[in-house]
């Protein structure tokens, strides 16, 4: 199964644990393929740094964890459809990957359900659909 997890899901993994965790670990030891793009790694440093007070050499490093492990895809068209512009990259990065799955915990994206085809669900959802 291939996930995209969104960068909320991803730092709640790290930071909580949890559901997400268990996730990240999955892809980790290769029982799901997961996938994310540039703009989602480069979102996820900024975001570790700015709102999490993680040093830049530390949240780098878990960028630079996470691209090894997850297939790193570039779209090559970002659609306009969520409400946050920054949502949007996800959609694309899912698509561009083939993704079986988006998992998010962002409610702007949970409200469209799915898009292209792909169920947008909570980390807690994820059984339900593999």
């Amino acid at each position: 199964m291939r996930l995209l997890l969104d960068t909320n899901v991803i730092i709640s993994a790290i930071l909580f644990g949890g559901r997400p965790r268990r996730l990240l670990e999955a892809g980790i030891e290769g029982r799901v393929e997961l996938l994310t793009s540039t703009v989602l790694l480069e979102e996820l440093e900024r975001v570790l740094r700015d709102r999490f007070g993680f040093s830049a050499r530390a949240a780098a490093a878990v960028c630079a964890e996470l691209e090894q492990v997850a297939a790193v895809v570039e779209p090559i068209r970002i659609p306009r459809v969520a409400r946050d512009r920054d949502d949007d990259q996800v959609l694309a990065a899912a698509v561009a990957g083939g993704a079986d799955l988006i998992v998010a915990g962002d409610h702007d994206l949970l409200v469209l359900g799915t898009h292209r085809g792909i169920p947008i669900v909570t980390p807690g959802d994820v059984d339900h659909h593999s």
